[in-house]
């Protein structure tokens, strides 16, 4: 994949553990990036002295970590983060007009756990309001009239236009994958729960996922292993390319013919490369998986809001309104009905998987290519089911279709979080 402009993770610790790059010097280019084009991709919140308080930053790390053998591995890179992640001295609109006071919370475990490793904060990048469709300013690098995707708009273009090697994610439909492939970056969502949510301003407790996004895939390791509870350095895939797994059928068909076209594309490059393909008729009831998976988002959405709703309704922008009364009128029921079918369907693609002898799933990442103007992030359609499986997923960039990005989403067995990045390390 051919960045705009690059800013590679591994690449940067490389540079860092050689003296070719000084973290004072990364902030620098950084934050020139930022002065001369986020006026126009506008991924990041402003924020009035930035590069001032980055350096400062530095400094107290600095004072942390005085002995250069025995500093953590992130230390001194800038990252981004989606803006309905709490962070210690920056406020936390969540893309909405509420008044900020009564969003504000305790410092995110992924936050924490990020400085811990020395990261720094490069500011809070735009999301939808609330995570949910209602569109922030972000305009996709690529074509600045396009869709970056959503809900994490800002942190996809931030990564793509190299203003910084990492940004902080969520996907409770397809927030991270659709973005990612968008925006042409990797994209990881990991298996339900394996990244702490706490501190991040839910939107569907059963089926929100705390991910990320990078340049390139030694990184996006790199940061799993930080972040994953109980990562297992020694839980590696067998020393051969993985068996592909393709879910044709309904699911499959939402994709667009253009879309399928760039797939089935690079699914003969990925069986001239020595990958075996298997297409397995899977998801047969894909429009009631559809159905049950955003039952279950709108009725915890409604949970999560109902309080501030009955206070500031006028506040709120209408998809997230509709969403409320929707998820209002949802009866206990079908919620939990909606909830039990997650696990169903986790167990019937692990079924699949075995029976088919296939290591990974593999699909496209979206069912278009960045859709044009951005009063819409497009459809999530494609994602929607490996979010509610619970599944971990990569996005990875596989091409452009007439200059816009496209990507192949592939997703392995629960907790296989390791195994998804072992079998695909050679991917870009």
């Amino acid at each position: 994949m051919k960045y705009i402009s690059d800013c590679s993770l591994s690449a940067i610790i490389e540079q860092f553990q050689t003296g070719a790059l000084t973290p004072e010097l990364l902030i620098d280019n950084l934050c020139d990036k930022l002065d001369s084009w986020d006026n126009q991709v506008k991924a990041f919140l402003p924020e009035a002295g930035r590069r001032e308080r980055l350096k400062q930053d530095l400094q107290e790390l600095y004072t942390k970590f005085p002995d250069p053998e025995n500093r953590p591995p992130l230390f001194g890179i800038p990252i981004g983060v989606k803006d309905i992640f709490q962070v210690a001295g920056f406020t936390t609109q969540a893309g909405s007009n509420l008044p900020p006071g009564i969003l504000q919370g305790k410092e995110a475990e992924v936050v924490k756990q990020l400085k811990q490793a020395g990261a720094l904060v490069m500011g809070k990048t735009v999301t939808t309001e609330f995570a949910y469709f209602d569109p922030g300013p972000t305009g996709n690098p690529h074509n600045l009239k396009h869709t970056p995707g959503g809900s994490s708009s800002g942190s996809a273009a931030a990564v793509a236009a190299g203003f910084v090697p990492l940004a902080l994610g969520t996907q409770t439909i397809g927030s991270i994958s659709r973005p990612a492939a968008f925006c042409g970056t990797i994209g990881f969502k990991p298996s339900y729960g394996r990244i702490s949510a706490e501190g991040v301003i839910p939107f569907s407790k059963s089926v929100d996922h705390i991910g990320f996004m990078t340049q390139d895939l030694a990184g996006a390791k790199l940061i799993a292993s930080i972040l994953c509870g109980n990562w297992k350095e020694d839980l590696v895939a067998p020393k051969r390319k993985p068996v592909l797994g393709i879910p044709e059928g309904k699911y499959l068909d939402q994709a667009s013919p253009e879309i399928l076209a760039a797939f089935n594309e690079s699914v003969q490059k990925l069986k001239a490369n020595g990958y075996k393909i298997t297409y397995i008729p899977a998801f047969f009831d894909i429009a009631e998986i559809n159905a049950a998976h955003r039952l279950v988002n709108a009725a915890e959405f409604a949970e999560v809001h109902k309080e501030w709703y009955k206070l500031y309704r006028d506040k709120y922008h209408k998809a997230s309104c509709d969403l409320i009364e929707t998820g209002l009128k949802v009866s206990e029921e079908d919620l939990q009905n909606g909830m039990a079918g997650r696990l169903l369907l986790r167990e019937e693609l692990e079924k699949l998987s075995r029976e088919n002898e296939i290591n990974l799933w593999i699909s496209p990442s979206a069912p278009t290519t960045a859709t044009p103007g951005l009063s819409s992030t497009g459809n999530p359609i494609m994602n929607l089911p490996w979010t509610y499986a619970g599944l971990p997923t990569l996005t990875i960039p596989f091409g452009f279709i007439n200059d816009l990005p496209y990507g192949i989403q592939f997703a392995a067995g629960f907790r296989q979080d390791e195994l998804l990045f072992d079998f695909l390390k050679d991917m870009n």
